[in-house]
């Protein structure tokens, strides 16, 4: 393979910036552009040592460098690798990456070290996707799963029941090839227990990926309710900045605000929007309509109530509409006296909590209740996750091949047809970790990645 070079650090400036460079000949293309001052060549020293000198393109200094070599195989491509750390900045790093090119190196793909990290045998495909993900990591929930999937987690329970499923397959192969030798007979019962024990493994496994997609990529979260029942302060206490404007004046806040925030161990892609009212006013009748179809796509609803003022036709309306998807009521304003009817709400709305926005009571409720709803209550980043999609599609698949040799198992089919079954889960379970994945697959692993990485 050729010898790829790329920026590995984030674009901007900054006190260093990385310059990596992995293949074969990267101590030999360094060389060619990097003079250690004590007159040491990259290519002649030991893996795990560093040089320090001058980057030279065409003839000229173009800035200081530490040069860190790494041997083949303990690198993190597996290949050698030198990291050249110059000083930070998007044109000083470019000029060391253009300097590394000219001398023979080829500009990588993105995730392209990675993906040669995979390739060499350093990393399962769960392992490296991980990368990414701790790379992306929003929260610290988010970057400690992505950390534990990364160590192997996920790849180490797949293998756990694949190993299973291999002993099994193999006994009933060798049972049904070599009748005539010693070989203990396979009993229905034996062969059923070991495909529902794998079952069981791959389906708990499989209920971590909404826990995972609420933990990394967060929930779309919608804050509704009619004007002045404190929407807007609530949306700031939980960004935890002054994102919405508020005031005692109704109908302050006129299009959707939006916001990231992380709660306990979720992150919650959270809107805060237009107070729902019968109103003339063409702005604010266009924030309403903007409020009514962001109900309808959010993944959780968090609907506010003034309980100081009894309940509206608005209200009512609202509850009526929320009360059957993922929704929390809110009834606000507990630091004044109770008008609302409370028993109507949590009749129809199951959790429900009682806050002061203004005086910040009880946010701490709220907050768990979001967790409880998001399934992050008790959520264990050591466990490991179903990371995304083709993680999901892939275990999925082997659960429902081996529920297929189960009712073949108990409908009384032949040996040879579930052993088909069973096989085929163990090949889902190789295209999960990469041991059996097709080049597509692999391509399209990697093709997300940032370059550098």
């Amino acid at each position: 393979m050729s010898t790829i070079a790329a920026i590995s650090t984030a674009q901007g400036e900054g006190g260093i910036g990385v310059i990596r460079i992995s293949g074969e000949n990267s101590a030999e293309i360094a060389d060619k552009i990097f003079k250690s001052v004590s007159g040491k060549k990259l290519s002649e020293i030991e893996g795990y040592r560093a040089l320090f000198g001058n980057i030279y393109k065409e003839g000229e200094v173009i800035d200081e460098a530490v040069a860190l070599n790494f041997k083949a195989p303990h690198s993190f491509t597996g290949e050698n690798v030198v990291e050249l750390s110059c000083h930070g900045g998007v044109f000083i790093t470019r000029e060391v990456l253009s300097a590394v090119i000219d001398a023979g190196a080829v500009l990588a793909e993105p995730g392209e070290f990675t993906k040669r990290a995979y390739l060499n045998g350093k990393m399962d495909l769960t392992e490296a996707e991980a990368v990414m993900d701790l790379i992306s990591a929003k929260s610290k929930s988010a970057a400690r799963a992505a950390m534990y999937v990364k160590e192997g987690t996920l790849f180490k329970k797949s293998r756990a029941v694949k190993e299973s499923l291999l002993t099994t397959a193999a006994h009933l192969s060798a049972w049904a090839d070599y009748p005539e030798e010693d070989i203990p007979e396979v009993t229905d019962n034996s062969v059923l227990q070991s495909v529902k024990n794998s079952i069981d493994v791959l389906s708990k496994l499989l209920s971590t990926y909404n826990i995972g997609q609420a933990v990394k990529e967060g929930i779309d979260t919608v804050i509704v309710g009619r004007p002045n029942a404190g929407k807007s302060t609530l949306m700031n206490i939980l960004s935890g900045v002054e994102r919405s404007i508020v005031t005692s004046i109704e109908g302050t806040t006129r299009d959707v605000i939006e916001d990231t925030v992380v709660v306990g161990n979720v992150i919650l892609r959270l809107s805060d929007t237009a107070g729902i009212r019968q109103t003339d006013n063409e702005i604010e009748k266009i924030g309403v309509e903007k409020t009514l179809k962001k109900i309808e796509s959010a993944s959780l609803v968090i609907a506010l109530f003034d309980g100081s003022k009894p309940l509206t036709d608005e209200d009512i309306s609202l509850i009526d509409k929320i009360k059957n998807v993922p929704s929390i009521a809110v009834i606000n304003k507990t630091d004044l006296e109770s008008n609302i009817n409370t028993e109507y709400i949590i009749k129809n709305i199951e959790n429900t909590v009682f806050i002061s926005a203004k005086n910040e009571d009880n946010i701490d409720e709220l907050r768990n209740i979001i967790e409880k709803l998001a399934g992050t209550e008790n959520f264990d980043p050591s466990a490991g996750i179903i990371a995304n999609e083709r993680q999901k599609n892939a275990v999925k698949k082997a659960v429902d091949s081996l529920k297929e040799a189960e009712s073949a198992l108990k409908f009384g089919f032949t040996m040879d047809a579930v052993t088909v079954l069973i096989s085929e889960a163990i090949d889902y379970l190789l295209e999960l970790t990469g041991e059996k994945a097709g080049e597509e697959i692999v391509d399209r692993v990697f093709h997300n990645f940032c370059v550098g990485k």
